[in-house]
């Protein structure tokens, strides 16, 4: 099943929010993505069809291991692009937002070919 950038959104959310040592639940989610509830229940409903979120009887979220790999991949990316954009003097909040937009887009192979050139 193919992802769309928004389920990308909620999945690396679940997993920055898994990282605080503290249960997820879809209100979480929601303040951290800044979006409605409601929105929140309708992408958990299709991420559970999909297989990359499972959510326990008490509400708590958590990634399988489809929606960890994809979640860890979007996370390193957002990470990459955030500081590039920053070590070459964009302001935190925007190089952010713009990495946010970036994460989605490049291919695996021009992200790969970007981390090892920077990387040097």
């Amino acid at each position: 099943m193919k992802i769309h950038e928004s389920g990308q959104d909620y999945l690396e959310a679940i997993l920055i929010l898994s990282q605080k040592d503290a249960p997820v639940r879809s209100i979480d989610v929601a303040k951290q993505l800044g979006v409605t509830k409601p929105s929140v229940s309708r992408a958990v409903s299709l991420l559970k069809n999909g297989k990359f979120v499972n959510m326990a009887d008490d509400g708590t979220l958590t990634l399988t291991e489809n929606g960890l790999k994809i979640a860890e991949s979007m996370y390193e990316r957002h990470r990459f692009f955030t500081d590039l954009l920053t070590s070459l003097g964009v302001n935190e909040e925007t190089a952010a937002i713009d990495a946010c937009r970036i994460e989605h887009v490049v291919s695996e192979e021009s992200f790969t070919k970007l981390r090892e050139h920077f990387q040097k």
